[in-house]
């Protein structure tokens, strides 16, 4: 998988989320490893979401996971909690803001 595919496959994810709803600021910067590797950003800000290939400084919450963990966790398929008990996920920044990508992605786990 290259890091397009992994980009790409995660903003589809986010874009179908059920943002609307979400009322306030979410700003993430994720970085994956290996294999597909790469950094991006994804921002809810007041019912918008913006999902762009850049490193953004003015993120709330960093995410730092392997690629195949990271997209686990956006498809629904592993919560945040479980992938940082299992060293899957390291975060850092504003860890309450981390919880509320869990009511932003469809659970499947």
């Amino acid at each position: 998988m290259t890091f397009w595919e992994a980009f790409y496959e995660t903003k589809d994810i986010f874009m179908h989320s059920g943002f609307n709803g979400y009322n306030g600021v979410l700003a993430m910067q994720i970085t994956m490893t290996g294999e597909g590797g790469g950094t991006f950003y994804v921002k809810f800000e007041n019912q918008n979401l913006f999902v762009e290939p850049y490193n953004y400084t003015e993120f709330n919450v960093l995410f730092i996971a392997d690629t195949f963990d990271f997209l686990r966790i956006a498809r629904g398929e592993m919560s945040v909690s479980a992938a940082c008990a299992m060293g899957k996920l390291r975060i850092e920044g504003d860890t309450s803001k981390a919880g509320e990508l869990k009511r932003l992605v469809r659970k499947n786990y």
